[in-house]
């Protein structure tokens, strides 16, 4: 009888364990800050942010959890302050998804404070907000993947003691950003990767009448690349007029098999000729379906590679 009462409460104790919960943030809920729920976490767990701004951030630890905005994004804000001087969410669980939420405003003193700084192999980031930060995302993890989509960059970037971008990821194996947008990035690129592989996919990336932001894609070390079905305009602010696409400008430590440029849509707004494509690499780019326009004159391809027009 005390065998059989034993098994069954291991046997509740491990279902119990094994349920996914939601720790609900904000006023009249049980956690008042998303600081206070991740200390709580288990893997499978969720934190749900009800509308509301929270001066806090908070360090994500816990692997295969959620951290969730509840309705409408705009209104589910974190804003003002950045953990272990870094960013307003510090991801180092591996699994971690972040969705609909507003990250704003993050300055902090070395130049370098983030929306959200990726510390783990893999994370998605799904309709998420980054507004007026240094960096919006930023990951110095090497291997691993990020998966960013469905997300808004705007008024990121800053170029101090170094440069802070909209999205900046270190050595991992994939970065993929799909169907986001990047507005008004200052000083700094609207997406620098140093992945072995970097996909950018159904974006826009547009400067606007204010930005001035130096490259759109910037991908320093190489690897391989897709760009694919994006609206790439640079404005008439840039701080860098050389190209919109830089690949190999800081030395090529990845090898690189394939770079496919297509079916983009690249605007110059600035009275200054520029480059589509300064390709730095020894890989040939390929190019095909894209369509240049400007106020200035732009070369479609530097380096190697081929070109193949719109028809």
């Amino acid at each position: 009888m005390l065998r059989s009462l034993v098994t069954a409460a291991i046997f509740t104790l491990l279902a119990t364990a094994g349920q996914a919960r939601t720790l609900d943030v904000g006023p009249g809920q049980p956690y008042p800050v998303p600081s206070a729920a991740v200390v709580d976490l288990q893997p499978g767990d969720m934190v749900a942010i009800h509308p509301g701004r929270y001066v806090d951030c908070a360090v994500i630890a816990k692997n295969d959890v959620t951290v969730e905005g509840v309705g409408n994004a705009e209104q589910v804000v974190m804003a003002n302050k950045a953990c272990e001087g870094k960013a307003l969410l510090v991801v180092r669980g591996e699994n971690v998804t972040i969705r609909n939420l507003t990250l704003a405003d993050v300055r902090i003193p070395d130049d370098n404070g983030a929306g959200i700084r990726g510390e783990s192999r893999s994370i998605l980031v799904d309709r998420v907000r980054f507004i007026g930060n240094q960096n919006g995302i930023l990951s110095g993890t090497e291997g691993g993947s990020m998966t960013i989509r469905n997300s808004l960059f705007e008024r990121n970037g800053f170029c101090g003691g170094a440069c802070s971008h909209g999205v900046y990821v270190g050595r991992l194996d994939l970065v993929r950003i799909e169907n986001s947008r990047f507005f008004d990035t200052q000083q700094a690129h609207h997406i620098k990767s140093r992945a072995a592989r970097t996909e950018v996919v159904g974006c826009d990336i547009q400067d606007g009448p204010r930005g001035t932001a130096s490259y759109e894609v910037d991908v320093p070390n190489g690897g391989d690349v897709l760009l694919r079905g994006n609206t790439i305009v640079k404005g008439p602010g840039s701080e860098n007029h050389t190209a919109a696409i830089m690949l190999g400008a800081e030395g090529v430590t990845h090898p690189t098999r394939e770079i496919v440029v297509q079916d983009n849509i690249f605007r110059n707004d600035g009275n200054y000729p520029t480059i589509f494509v300064d390709n730095l690499t020894t890989a040939a780019a390929q190019l095909s379906g894209n369509r240049i326009s400007g106020n200035g004159p732009v070369r479609p391809l530097k380096g190697d590679g081929k070109v193949v027009a719109s028809p």
